[in-house]
């Protein structure tokens, strides 16, 4: 027979329970997980600033075959870049020296996307995209023919159709700088207008094939993965 402390007690525990209850909740089985600092975002995905192209020197494809070691085993680790024993094979080699993990393939999948990106930025005047792409006396020459465009109040619009193809001419290694320049052969549509609209260079309605030689420069080993355009040329 339950006497009047017990069953005091029984009360208070019942009181105490529902109140934590309240306070905290039940589990359903789908709460979140607890945050965790030292988990990364997605397993596997790279973190990424805006306007900044990753032209990265690693990569899961292939990049066995790029490094030191697998450069003297394979003779044609190039292949498809650039032929054995040319130019480009030797410079393409001295920057896999400098920089084990290098991988070719991976890096002109970056250089396509900096071109459109930076011709892209430069029709629009979009500077601050530039900037991040660019080195310094690079950005400044862009920055001056956007001023004068601006200045005659013209306006500017580049759309791709196509990069047919990206080639690499030289590679070389000059101290610690690796340097890869790249042939594009593309198709865009390209127009200027003056303050009335109207076209004074290029049509909205016809497609231009470019040529261009760009040339991408990196120190090697810098904490920075991203490589920035140091010289252009037309074709």
């Amino acid at each position: 027979m339950l006497d009047i402390y017990t069953i005091i007690f029984l009360a208070l525990a019942v009181f105490i329970f529902a109140r934590l209850r309240s306070v905290l909740g039940q589990r359903t089985g789908r709460e979140r997980p607890p945050y965790d600092p030292f988990t990364r975002t997605e397993a596997g995905k790279p973190v990424t600033t805006d306007n900044v192209v990753p032209i990265t020197n690693k990569g899961a494809d292939n990049a066995a075959d790029q490094t030191i070691e697998a450069a003297a085993e394979k003779p044609d680790r190039w292949a498809g870049v650039a032929e054995a024993g040319t130019p480009v094979a030797a410079g393409l080699d001295a920057i896999a020296r400098a920089e084990p993990g290098f991988n070719v393939r991976h890096f002109l999948t970056g250089a396509k996307g900096a071109y459109e990106m930076i011709v892209t930025a430069f029709a629009a005047g979009d500077r601050k995209t530039l900037k991040n792409l660019l080195a310094r006396d690079v950005f400044d020459n862009f920055a001056k023919a956007i001023g004068e465009r601006e200045s005659r109040g013209e306006t500017a619009e580049s759309r791709f159709v196509a990069i047919e193809k990206a080639d690499i001419t030289h590679a070389e290694v000059k101290t610690s700088m690796m340097q890869i320049t790249v042939r594009f052969l593309s198709q865009i549509v390209t127009t200027t207008k003056n303050k009335a609209g109207e076209a004074v260079e290029g049509s909205p309605n016809g497609m231009t094939d470019i040529t261009d030689v760009w040339t991408f420069a990196r120190d090697a080993g810098a904490n920075d993965p991203n490589w920035k355009l140091v010289a252009t040329d037309s074709g």
